[in-house]
């Protein structure tokens, strides 16, 4: 009788988790393993549910957005009794291992399923914020820059026609790398992050050289970058099962729009994509990526690292500690902070 491997994903949703299952189902088949796919993150180990997953099943899900299996932000911890349920589904399964495809709030559980039950437990990196350690890249980042490439591009269109000041809010909960990597992509004229205090004097008077300049300016940040002088956000947020503010069209990008429009006296729009960052196709980068780092999770469930999870490391891919990858976020660094008095 073949082993079983469940594969499952958890959090946000983004482009590159179909190519990921896929690359998993396929090389675990080649292994010898028979796959299922455990629904709607730990929420379908929780309760038991399953979808089979096959070759034919994932054939031509690499070029779909979105994932096949469902997610859900249920934290097994938070429930009571939800840990046992897993630790008894995952026998009631038959399951030899499970790989666990998602971020820092999907791995956190997977690290602690392995340290304090030693579950046979695999991670994969996925999130488009692009803020797991000890990955260089993953897979849904790329995809999420790109369209909000195209939305800034947009933007600068109307904005140039209007003589406009835009400003364009990017996801990013705890690191600024969508906002930063749209920024520099699109030649913006300043760059809001979290990881950074907005200088609003030196905001406005860049933003009023490049008006000077060419009668329009682009300006773009994430949703959790921080501007004191709008003063504290009075909305009380609901949180979810990880801690975590949910962020509903926060508006960072209307408090900043409205800023520069007061101290500047020109004209200006905001604009949120929001969720449009997280659907669609993955671009050719994310399919690749989320192939490979799903093929290395079924070689590290072969062979017994447990524990493990698959990275990009100066482009080969590799097995790494789970616990290392979940226990500081990759946030923008100070070199990044040199690059951007460059640039904006």
């Amino acid at each position: 009788m073949k082993k079983k491997i469940g594969i499952l994903t958890g959090g946000g949703d983004c482009p590159g988790l179909n190519p990921a299952i896929r690359g998993c189902v396929y090389a675990a088949e080649k292994y010898g393993y028979e796959c299922v796919g455990v629904t709607d993150g730990w929420k379908g180990l929780v309760e038991g549910t399953t979808i089979p997953l096959s070759r034919e099943i994932t054939e031509y899900i690499i070029m779909k957005g979105g994932t096949i299996l469902g997610t859900s932000r249920t934290n097994p911890f938070k429930i009571e009794g939800g840990v046992q349920k897993c630790l008894d589904n995952f026998k009631k399964l038959g399951l030899h291992a499970l790989v666990a495809m998602g971020g820092d709030d999907t791995l956190g559980v997977a690290t602690r399923l392995y340290k304090d039950h030693k579950l046979n437990v695999v991670g994969v990196p996925k999130t488009m914020d692009n803020d797991l350690s000890v990955t260089d890249f993953t897979f849904g980042f790329d995809t999420s820059v790109t369209r909000a490439m195209e939305a800034a591009q947009s933007l600068m269109d109307t904005g140039a026609s209007h003589h406009r000041i835009m400003v364009m809010e990017v996801m990013g909960r705890h690191a600024g790398w969508v906002a930063l990597y749209t920024a520099i992509a699109t030649a913006a004229d300043y760059v809001c992050i979290p990881e950074r205090k907005i200088n609003t004097d030196e905001m406005i008077r860049k933003i009023k050289e490049s008006y000077a300049r060419k009668r329009f300016a682009l300006v773009v940040t994430s949703e959790a970058a921080e501007m004191p002088e709008v003063g504290e956000d009075k909305i009380k947020h609901a949180l979810d099962q990880f801690g975590h503010r949910i962020l509903k069209d926060r508006g960072m990008g209307e408090h900043i729009a409205q800023f520069i429009e007061k101290n500047t006296g020109i004209e200006t729009r905001q604009a949120v994509i929001g969720h449009m960052q997280r659907g669609g196709a993955p671009t050719l980068f994310d399919r690749m990526l989320a192939t490979r780092v799903g093929l290395k999770a079924a070689e590290l469930v072969h062979t017994g690292q447990f524990g493990m999870m698959s990275a990009m490391v100066g482009n080969q891919f590799v097995g790494v500690p789970l616990e290392s990858a979940t226990g500081a976020l990759k946030t923008v660094s100070k070199e990044w902070f040199d690059l951007m008095e460059v640039l904006f």
